[in-house]
């Protein structure tokens, strides 16, 4: 199967990956400056416009052949949409990046190329697209990834409880923050901010277009603290994981691995669904995965490429779609990661091509409705809570966008950002 042929026009202002040979593409700060320490993975692709933190961009190529990409960027505005700024107005240099560092696999069974690209520095800070397209014919888009840079211009203080409704105490997170915009000029403070919060470094878990409650001019403050439940989440459930690492022993949640002369496949162990009980406290990593080889510690050219089968043991969900779910397939629900039903196993499975490291995962249904609408959420397309449950003491990250366009400004900028976890136990 061949990339897609994409103008410029059609390129989708989202995490995708158009040709089906490109997997593992990771874009993450380098924080303390060593890129091979796999937590670095765990990092969110938003970084402070003038503090030097390097943005760093992995994939491997399973062709294995060599292949010359290129990489240029999008600048886009709060909603996503791409801006009306020329290139000249957000990059320091001709918007059109030559991807020269690469590596061959070693000792793999299933061959690829990794190629690594740290991401020039851009002038503004917002919202921008990574675009990879093929050097010989710019019009096949390989991938596209979204960062963020910012510069802090307001303050932003945060707080997380369980939602006031009576109805989702048990089940959902509400977020109440204030904004201080001291020494920062605006002409209508109460509608020039706009404000994005995601959850779990998710951009089909974002709540936007919040207005605050209350305006209080003379401390140059904005109070977020609203009672119409538009800044509430599900609390979801913790994530599921399992490590393959390694194909020399059965590490956590690993059944069974079986060796083929050209392949590795790992067998997880049969999940259940877990919406009916009580929450359960384990340690997860929010949806993300960490790329690594326990014997090599370099997992990215000696980490192969393995065969992992999901099993979830339920009876058969009519005029549904299931989907094993997660950061590994940027959130996307699709034929990677979409489950069948056996009918002789009672159970839904699924094949997916995994790179050994450290997995979360969850279960997702499409064509069905989640129980209850959150009407500040941009919903997102699979419903999680029929298999996972839903719980208010869930641990979650959350991070609040602070978008502003300055008078005389063609575009938005993001001049605020915070971080802030909620049940943290470590």
């Amino acid at each position: 199967m061949l990339c897609q042929s994409v103008s410029a026009q059609e390129i989708r202002t989202i995490d995708y990956i158009y040709d089906p040979q490109i997997r593992t593409v990771l874009l993450y700060p380098v924080v303390g400056g060593n890129p091979d320490n796999p937590a670095q993975m765990l990092n969110p692709s938003v970084i402070p416009q003038d503090e030097g933190v390097p943005l760093l961009l992995e994939f491997d190529d399973l062709t294995a052949n060599y292949r010359t990409f290129r990489a240029k960027f999008l600048h886009c505005n709060t909603d996503w949409q791409r801006s009306a700024l020329n290139d000249i107005e957000f990059t320091y240099e001709y918007n059109d990046y030559p991807i020269t560092e690469y590596q061959v696999s070693i000792n793999t069974k299933v061959p690829y190329y990794h190629y690594r690209f740290q991401v020039p520095k851009v002038k503004l800070p917002g919202n921008y697209l990574l675009v990879v397209y093929d050097e010989r014919n710019p019009r096949n888009i390989i991938f596209t990834r979204r960062f963020r840079t910012y510069v802090s211009r307001v303050a932003i203080a945060a707080n997380i409880r369980f939602s006031t409704e009576v109805e989702r105490q048990f089940s959902d997170q509400q977020i109440e923050f204030t904004i201080d915009y001291k020494g920062y000029q605006v002409i209508s403070p109460q509608d020039d901010f706009r404000v994005v919060i995601r959850q779990n470094y998710r951009d089909d878990r974002v709540v936007r277009g919040l207005k605050p409650t209350n305006v209080r001019v003379f401390d140059n403050i904005l109070e977020y603290r609203l009672v119409d439940l538009s800044n509430t989440f599900p609390g979801g459930n913790e994530y599921r994981f399992f490590d393959i690492r390694t194909v020399l022993s059965l590490a956590n949640f690993v059944a069974h691995i079986e060796r083929r002369p050209d392949h590795n496949i790992a067998y997880i162990m049969v999940d259940q669904p877990r919406s009916r009980g009580v929450y359960l406290q384990s340690d997860d990593f929010n949806g993300q995965y960490v790329i690594d080889q326990r014997e090599t510690r370099s997992g990215a050219t000696t980490a192969d490429y393995i065969e992992t089968i999901f099993t979830l043991k339920m009876d058969e969900i009519p005029n549904a779609e299931v989907y094993v779910n997660g950061a590994f397939n940027l959130w996307l629900l699709n034929d990677r990661n979409r489950m069948t039903y056996n009918a002789a196993q009672r159970a839904y499975q699924a094949s997916v091509l995994l790179k050994q490291g450290v997995y979360n995962y969850n279960y997702s249904v499409t064509g069905i409705k989640p129980p209850i609408a959150h009407t500040g959420m941009a919903q997102a397309e699979g419903n999680e809570t029929l298999i996972e449950g839903n719980y208010s003491a869930t641990e979650n990250d959350y991070e609040i966008f602070v978008y502003n366009r300055p008078p005389g400004a063609r575009a938005d900028q993001l001049i605020g950002y915070r971080k802030i976890g909620y049940n943290k136990r470590k």
